[in-house]
């Protein structure tokens, strides 16, 4: 009996736990890299007045523009469906961009996620209109920021600061491509972004587990 609980521990789990990450929409067994290397922030003030970087973190990256508050339900579908779901997680952060003067209205969003959010792992940064242009540029997407420099998109950026999506043939041969998931739409969050989500954190917990730090971050 023990022996094969032995058995089932060492053999099956580990299967179950890759199909469970490696299944569903997304049938890509590595999340494909759809930007190498993209740029770090610059020196740009947060809501909170601390630093905040790409380096080393898994991101869900965001563009507010300047009417954070006519989105705040783009920002609640993220809330629910991802956010509160991983933010526990140290390696893993939410950072959106705004634009300067916007600074109130993420307040007031942020102040209404609290009562049902712990709203520490949500990053508020502000950058010029220029320098937010440049920085998204530079993401080379088909998508564009509309006129107010948002848009309801947001991104999965890696440790490595590679912007990843769906991109080449998937394991069946299909052609796929994938560089943002809409806040606008509860089920995209719940199926492609929580899909893709998985598999990035998948890999990380991968090496994590061959490095022997399984326990210590992601």
């Amino acid at each position: 009996m023990k022996k094969n609980i032995v058995l089932f521990v060492l053999f099956v789990l580990p299967i179950v736990a890759y199909l469970f990450f490696a299944s569903g929409v997304n049938s890509f067994t590595k999340l494909p890299i759809i930007t190498p290397k993209i740029a770090d922030f610059g020196n740009w003030k947060s809501l909170d007045g601390k630093k905040v970087s790409l380096d080393k973190k898994i991101t869900v990256l965001g563009f507010s523009g300047s009417d954070i508050l006519n989105s705040r339900g783009n920002y609640f579908n993220l809330n629910e469906k991802i956010y509160k779901r991983y933010h526990g997680f140290e390696d893993l952060q939410f950072v959106v961009i705004c634009p300067l003067g916007s600074e109130k209205e993420a307040q007031k969003l942020v102040d209404a996620l609290k009562p049902f959010t712990d709203v520490s792992g949500w990053n508020f940064v502000f950058a010029s209109t220029d320098e937010i242009q440049a920085f998204y540029n530079q993401l080379q997407l088909k998508g564009k920021l509309n006129d107010k420099l948002g848009t309801s998109n947001v991104f999965i950026v890696d440790k490595e600061r590679n912007l990843r999506g769906r991109k080449g043939s998937d394991k069946e041969k299909k052609e796929e491509y994938k560089e943002g998931y809409d806040t606008f739409h509860p089920s995209e969050l719940s199926n492609e972004m929580l899909d893709d989500f998985k598999i990035i954190l998948y890999e990380y917990r991968a090496a994590l587990k061959k490095n022997h730090n399984a326990t210590k971050q992601l």
